[in-house]
């Protein structure tokens, strides 16, 4: 099974219903798998199936249509943002060498980009669209590259089948309890695992997307909650905070329509998991702990494991979380490790890396996340850090995480970061970078903190930065400050 062929079904079963809105505009089931076959057809005319395709990700219905058609006709598809810079776009193309670059790059140079509506024009060797004996993708194929942020070094195409695709889909519907009737509101990038696997979920159940831009304004969001009556939508921590600083706790009045809520992609305090969940008393708000080679690996619902909000969860259906030592170990409960999953939906490889070499990232069958927690009795696992974050104080670890926690409950501190520096005594001792809201004197918030924390943990340097490096989704780059 692979979404194309659960859309196609759709389509035969539901053909009027609504599959996207954008605007005024709305596509059912049936034209949608139109568009599907059409886009196709274009396709198998002008490449062959393994070719890639560089597809920018932005948020229309041309871009859904496209994507799916280009799945049909058996090319590996490249999501990239709009906006990706030329540097970045170079790279990836000169990474995949794309048969064909299509949609919209506000950075193109001197790359020939196709307009999504190129794909829709019926070649003159197409004798009609034939829209249901189509042959679908093999699962084991490599449905798409994603080509992750890249924190250090060049990033990585994660080569993920349609069976990835697939498992990954089926194993979130089922923990969030996505159905046919869900409207979902989605204004995350779609250039990323969690818009593009929001999508691929609603689609998957048969369910209606309402395709909205970004969160950046507030009266056309709510006023598409209103007007879909939406029922669900994704977003990360960052969207939040946006949204109460923007419309206050106007969410609250759509508590009683609001179904579920995924949050994912970054760190969110539990003040302001609390806040959600008192404006939703009944909405199914859940959050995920995952990345690009192994999506949504772990959940938590806030309401249902309200003792365990500060853990990611636990491991998601059809989805194994084990700890393993950094000799390749499986440890006990409660003890730090790598964080370590096993599941279908794990990806197939890297783009032009060895399977020797890709095999060296899995532990006994699990692929290591490189991140570093522990799991309880209960099954509920805890993250300290990423494990290239975890500071070594003369053989004592120290999650970063934790000490910026207690520096952003400071008064004046907005956020900050913590890295590891060199210390000749210690090899490293910890350096705090804050965003302050007004002037901060760190000798004072050194003994607040020697009243929170061991003392090895207490930042020796502090430094005062305007911004600190983010990904798209909002995730601290903890590694890029080492270079500033």
């Amino acid at each position: 099974m692979t979404i194309e062929k659960l859309v196609f079904q759709h389509a035969q079963e539901t053909p009027l219903k609504t599959a996207i809105i954008q605007g005024k505009v709305e596509v059912s089931y049936s034209q949608l798998w139109t568009d599907i076959c059409l886009v196709a057809s274009w396709f198998r005319n002008k490449a062959k199936s393994g070719d890639r395709v560089v597809i920018s990700a932005s948020k229309e219905i041309d871009f859904v249509s496209t994507y799916l058609g280009a799945h049909l006709a058996g090319m590996i598809c490249v999501p990239i943002d709009v906006e990706t810079n030329d540097i970045r776009l170079k790279r990836i193309v000169d990474v995949t060498q794309p048969k064909i670059i299509i949609g919209e790059l506000r950075n193109k140079g001197e790359y020939h980009v196709l307009p999504f509506s190129e794909c829709k024009q019926l070649s003159s060797q197409d004798n009609g669209l034939n829209l249901e004996n189509v042959t679908f993708p093999n699962e084991n194929d490599i449905a798409d590259l994603l080509f992750t942020t890249g924190t250090t070094g060049l990033p990585k195409g994660v080569a993920l089948t349609y069976a990835n695709l697939m498992a990954a889909a089926s194993n979130i519907n089922e923990f969030m309890g996505n159905t046919a009737d869900d409207v979902e509101m989605l204004a995350l990038p779609i250039s990323h695992s969690f818009g593009l696997g929001r999508l691929r979920c609603v689609l998957a159940k048969g369910a209606t997307l309402v395709l909205l831009g970004s969160f950046a304004s507030m009266k056309k969001f709510y006023g598409e909650m209103e007007r879909c009556n939406v029922t669900g939508f994704g977003m990360v921590p960052a969207s939040w905070l946006y949204m109460l600083k923007m419309s206050g706790n106007r969410i609250e009045q759509f508590a009683n329509q609001l179904k579920y809520i995924e949050i994912g992609s970054a760190f969110m305090s539990l003040e302001n998991k609390q806040k959600l969940m008192e404006l939703l008393p009944n909405t199914r708000i859940c959050m995920h702990y995952g990345l690009t080679e192994a999506s949504r690996s772990a959940f938590i619902s806030f309401h249902d494991d309200i003792n365990h909000l500060m853990s990611a969860g636990k491991a998601s259906p059809n989805t194994e979380i084990a700890i393993f030592s950094e000799q390749g170990k499986r440890v006990g409960y409660n003890v730090d490790g790598e964080v370590c999953v096993k599941g279908n939906h794990v990806c197939s490889g890297y783009w032009n890396v060895s399977d020797k070499m890709f095999n060296e990232d899995f532990f006994d069958g699990y692929f290591r996340t490189g991140d570093w927690g522990h799991v309880d009795e209960d099954g509920y696992i805890y993250l300290v850090s990423r494990k290239k974050e975890i500071i070594n104080v003369g053989g004592k670890k120290v999650s970063p995480i934790e000490v910026e926690e207690h520096l952003n409950e400071i008064d004046g501190i907005v956020e900050s970061a913590c890295i590891s520096v060199h210390d000749d005594v210690l090899g490293e001792v910890v350096k705090a970078y804050c965003v302050c809201s007004k002037d901060i004197d760190f000798n004072d918030v050194k003994k607040v903190l020697l009243k929170k924390l061991e003392t090895y943990k207490i930042p020796v340097y502090f430094e005062n930065i305007d911004i600190l490096p983010k990904t798209h989704n909002g995730k601290i780059q903890r590694l890029k400050l080492k270079v500033l």
